[in-house]
């Protein structure tokens, strides 16, 4: 629209419309001047919105063009301004900031429409002339209403130029009038709809609504009413568009003759004898509103609730909880591997990955819970009104289960598991954050035992919340200050007693607390992504010390290292261990690699071919806390294994009636079959030493023979168990 029309003293005159456009980028506001002056707009031009401001109080403007972030005053504040000093200009924000907030903050300051930069210059042209063709009829409304509609013919002109849908019903709500605005928006000939009530176009689902809005209006006899309603389109399947509907009451205030004559001053009650309205489209706008406020609320990768939702909803299930003394289930989900999917396939995979995990985690949920993404590749899963602990340990089984199979990522067949912390209400916490911290915490601990599991959290996981910023700070700054020590466990041959081999422990020599054991940084050293790191660090260090051992005498010593999931699981995991010994030259038959079961089944085709070849190589390859993961032995045929380290908790069954120690007698049973070592760990007493004996178990681990000691003292109890083997 290059031109407006503005009636003055009664006549119709021509005059280009002047348009402020406000922006602080020179460049962007000369282009947008440029853009209307060919378009025949009369222009003016404010750099910043302080020189807005002046403008708009020296100065009438039929429409404003406005930025929101500016150095000197934005977008917001000028707005304001404009309120403050009655400023009725229209105006349309164009500006780079599209989050939901700023549009809603715009709107309700009043702005016409909104448009994100880069805009299309045809959208911000037909924009323009729609905010102008508005101001145009609202003056127009105006007028016509000061001066009593003089002229019908301008009326019916402004009626039929009307955007919107322009009625009149009777007092039966039957249609007496309608614009040329019916038939282009939604398909009705005006000859169609005359005489037909109004319940004929709306949606079914609005009816009741419609009813109460005309039956209302009828009833106040004054003032308008608005509300929005679904209006069906003349298709096939009658399409429902969104409207804002708005009701004006047709008043008869006319006095009869007599008491015009008797000049009464009280008049006649008015009588309402039909109704006037008008129906905008706001279908783009609804949609718009709902798919911003999916954004807010919603992951666009997976479709799954974000995290403020999450919070949200649980919430209120928290209050639910309170008041039917029932249980919430929180349970923080975390992928295994899928940093090495996403590195070594690319970010495309990784994306398609997580909706595939998104999809097979709902078929595992019942409707009423909550799945959203939290991040990452971490979800949360909220168990509203459970009964015990029970029902969420039975999804967390059904959720490791689903995603043990394979995804096919175009040609790749990719597999990822994924550890689960769980945390109860009201056990486990009773706010939002506590709920979702101490699951996060209980999953941290599944990393920390091998992944690819779930762990319910208790009070013995918890790092006091006031100390746990300083531990993890501390933490960091650990390696830097070289505050982590080398521990040896001895490992003895049961029949002779010498030191055969001794494991490599950390410890944290913390400068204010202390010796801390592993059990207290290990889980928020998994947190923060650090263990590589310590892991990397104790391997190199013992390495060299044990080196020294080696060349000093003790050829034959053997040194077992455990490894943490991330080293294992990466790619360049052979490659790095290999780089690393020779770094340190240490012989690689002296070295024994502990894993943990469930690190070795997470991907075991990938793990047959890096121990393979670590075995090649002379390191020995030994399965601690064997018992504890899987129940499936297969994998001993298919790797490389030399040593199978029996967990301490069935060592502790033993007792000396015998009567409980079946478990280790069918481990070292099976051992002897498959022509593997045995380690047995956590030996305490005589008794346990005898009985394993007995059984033929080679080697011994445990406080019965010493605990873990510093390098100097560990070198000094490997010469007396080589003194002590001698002079037997």
């Amino acid at each position: 629209m290059k031109i407006r029309k503005v009636e003055k003293a009664g006549n119709i005159i021509n005059d280009k419309a002047c348009i402020l456009v406000v922006d602080d980028e020179y460049r962007l506001l000369k282009s947008l001047e440029n853009m209307l002056l060919n378009q025949g707009y009369e222009v003016q031009t404010a750099q910043g919105g302080i020189q807005a401001c002046d403008k708009l109080s020296r100065h009438s403007f039929d429409l404003v063009l406005l930025d929101l972030n500016m150095a000197d005053m934005n977008g917001h504040q000028v707005m304001d301004f404009m309120t403050k000093k009655d400023i009725n200009t229209a105006t349309i924000v164009v500006s780079g900031e599209s989050s939901f907030s700023a549009v809603s903050k715009a709107l309700r300051r009043g702005a016409y429409d909104y448009l994100k930069k880069p805009y299309d210059p045809e959208e911000l042209l037909s924009t323009i002339d729609s905010a102008l063709q508005k101001v145009m009829l609202e003056k127009a409304h105006t007028s016509m209403q000061s001066r009593l509609k003089k002229s019908e013919e301008l009326h019916r002109y402004i009626v039929n130029s009307s955007p919107d849908i322009v009625f009149m019903l009777d007092q039966k709500g039957c249609f007496t009038f309608l614009n040329s605005k019916v038939e282009s928006i939604l398909g009705y000939k005006k000859a169609e709809l005359i005489g037909k009530p109004y319940q004929s176009i709306v949606d079914s689902a609005d009816i009741q609504r419609a009813n109460y809005i005309f039956d209302e209006q009828s009833s106040k006899k004054s003032g308008a009413w608005s509300s929005e309603i679904r209006l069906k389109a003349k298709k096939t399947d009658h399409t429902a568009r969104h409207f804002e509907i708005t009701f004006f009451p047709i008043e008869n205030n006319a006095k009869s003759k007599t008491q015009i004559q008797a000049k009464q001053v009280p008049p006649v009650k008015s009588k309402i004898i039909g109704t006037y309205g008008t129906a905008r489209d706001i279908t783009e706008r609804k949609e718009a509103e709902e798919f911003i406020n999916f954004q807010a609320y919603h992951d666009l990768l997976t479709r799954l609730p974000n995290r403020a939702l999450f919070k949200d909803r649980l919430n209120i299930s928290i209050a639910q909880a309170k008041r039917n003394k029932a249980g919430v289930a929180v349970m923080f989900l975390d992928l295994d591997r899928f940093k090495i999917v996403n590195d070594t396939l690319g970010h495309a995979m990784g994306d398609r990955l997580l909706q595939s995990v998104a999809l097979r985690l709902e078929s595992c949920v019942r409707k009423c819970d909550t799945l959203s993404r939290f991040g990452g590749d971490e979800f949360t899963l909220l168990l509203p009104s459970i009964s015990s602990a029970e029902d969420a340990r039975t999804i967390a089984k059904k959720v490791i289960s689903t995603l043990k199979e394979p995804f096919m990522l175009g040609e790749h067949e990719v597999f990822v598991g994924v550890s689960i912390g769980i945390a109860i209400y009201p056990d486990a916490g009773c706010t939002v954050d506590e709920l979702i911290q101490n699951a996060d915490i209980a999953m941290y601990h599944v990393k920390s035992r091998g992944k690819d599991g779930y762990q319910f959290f208790s009070d013995t996981m918890a790092v006091n919340t006031s100390n746990r910023l300083s531990l993890e700070r501390d933490l960091r700054n650990a390696l830097d200050q070289n505050e982590f020590r080398v521990f040896y466990q001895p490992q003895i041959n049961a029949n002779s007693g010498k030191v055969i081999g001794v494991e490599a422990l950390v410890r944290w020599q913390h400068p204010e607390r202390g010796l801390v054991y592993p059990g207290e940084f290990i889980p928020l050293a998994e947190e923060t992504r650090l263990m590589s790191d310590i892991s990397d660090w104790v391997l190199m260090t013992a390495c060299k010390e044990v080196k020294g051992w080696i060349d000093n005498g003790h050829k034959d010593i053997r040194l077992s290292v455990n490894f943490s999931p991330l080293q294992v699981e990466h790619p360049k995991f052979v490659h790095r261990l290999l780089a690393r010994l020779r770094q340190a030259d240490f012989p690689p038959q002296n070295l024994e690699i502990e894993l943990t079961e469930n690190v070795i089944m997470n991907d075991l085709e990938n793990m047959v071919q890096k121990l393979s070849s670590l075995a090649e190589h002379g390191l020995k390859i030994a399965i601690d806390d064997f018992g504890t993961g899987y129940s499936s032995l297969n994998y001993l045929r298919k790797l490389p294994i030399h040593t199978l380290k029996v967990d301490q908790s069935f060592i502790q069954d033993i007792n000396d009636t015998q009567n409980e120690a079946c478990i280790v007698n069918a481990i070292v049973s099976m051992a002897h079959g498959l022509k593997l070592n045995i380690i047995a760990e956590g030996v305490e007493t005589k008794a346990q030493l005898e009985y394993l004996k007995l059984l033929g178990c080679q080697e011994i681990q445990g406080f019965y023979f010493g605990k873990a000691e510093p390098g100097d003292k560990a070198l000094k109890l490997i010469n007396q168990s080589l003194d002590h083997s001698m002079a037997c």
